[in-house]
């Protein structure tokens, strides 16, 4: 008796463990999958065709060698074929997609949803991707900062996602709301402790079909050149690659940040100096969400810690939208807007759309 129930579990994950056995079989014998091979794996496991034992081997075996990136992509198809989408409205500008690590922020305080605020005062759209607190670093998410806000991104159909994007121009793709398939992997992550190739993949797949500018954080350098050649697989045309705080888009106002561009199979990059512009400072640490939310309205009233860091931020990322000529002209841009208090009538304008229209 047992010894068909054995074989019936074998022949039911007979499948996955082709793909196991290529990856997994050491630096001589091991290869990597193709782009459909990884897709198909990535489609296994979300579908939990795969068992717990294979599914921990293969994260920590993709970990030990890296993906490829047409493995990347073929983790990406898959995403795209069985996750929500969100679309812009043709009168809307090329949407802003910010990806960052889904596991969130330990170390410094974020600038991004202030920044982010800024650019939405000068219409310009903004999409983000990612969940509830997870491992390794159980950090702190996009949804917490921006509730401390006071605006509440998560509980939201992706219908209704889109009909907030389309009103006001700012879009969570919430993991646990709109992909539970994606969160059937979460546990993994914990129990093998270290971040899978799924977080690589995490921080360039985006939801949002059609043209956008796709910029994406990276702690590695190698990481950055394995992007570049993914996204050009995925027929990404605008993508900026930001050597950021904690893997993420924000720029440090205490050290220099080099930024790639890669447009059109041509990439480039470029150091920036925020002393240069007159902007540098200390990176404040986090500590908490109530100190932050505190920094973060002191910094939309144009004052306290995190203002330089606010300025330098949006100064970078008005000048890669195209909101102005050049990045001293997007720093005195950012100044004035905060000045006058466009950031926190787009605040009030997002809280009250969504209190009129979902709660």
């Amino acid at each position: 008796m047992l010894s068909k129930i054995s074989s019936g579990m074998s022949n039911k994950y007979e499948e996955f463990k082709i793909y196991l056995k290529k990856i997994g079989s050491g630096e001589v014998t091991g290869k990597n999958l193709t782009r459909v091979e990884s897709a198909e794996a990535m489609k296994l496991m979300l579908t939990k065709k795969a068992s717990a034992a294979q599914i921990g081997g293969f994260m920590i075996a993709h970990r030990i060698r890296r993906p490829e990136p047409e493995e990347l992509a073929g983790m990406i198809d898959t995403y795209l074929k069985l996750g929500p989408k969100i679309k812009s409205k043709k009168t809307q500008r090329q949407p802003i997609f910010f990806g960052m690590p889904f596991d969130g922020r330990t170390k410094t305080a974020p600038i991004y949803p202030l920044t982010t605020l800024l650019l939405l005062s000068q219409k310009q759209p903004v999409i983000f991707h990612g969940g509830s607190p997870m491992p390794v670093k159980y950090g702190i998410t996009h949804n917490e900062l921006f509730q401390a806000l006071g605006i509440n991104l998560s509980g939201l159909s992706i219908e209704q996602v889109q009909s907030f994007f389309n009103q006001n121009e700012l879009a969570l793709i919430h993991q646990p709301d709109h992909f539970p398939l994606a969160e059937n992997l979460i546990s993994y992550r914990d129990q093998i402790g270290k971040r899978p190739p799924l977080a690589s993949m995490e921080l360039i797949w985006t939801s949002h079909e059609g043209n956008h500018l796709h910029i994406s954080g990276y702690v590695h350098s190698p990481t950055e050149e394995r992007h570049w050649k993914t996204l050009e697989l995925m027929g990404e045309k605008h993508i900026i690659t930001v050597k950021g705080l904690e893997g993420g888009i924000d720029l440090s106002v205490h050290r220099s940040t080099r930024i790639g561009y890669y447009k059109n199979q041509n990439g480039t990059r470029e150091v920036f100096h925020p002393k240069d512009y007159e902007c540098s400072g200390e990176d404040i640490k986090w500590k908490d969400i109530e100190e932050w939310k505190r920094f973060a309205f002191e910094a939309l009233d144009g004052k306290g810690p995190l203002i330089n860091a606010l300025q330098w931020n949006a100064g970078i990322y008005f000048f890669y939208a195209g909101l102005c000529t050049d990045i001293k002209e997007g720093i005195n841009q950012a100044k004035y807007l905060i000045n006058k208090g466009y950031a926190m009538q787009k605040l009030e304008q997002l809280i009250t759309w969504r209190k009129t229209n979902i709660d």
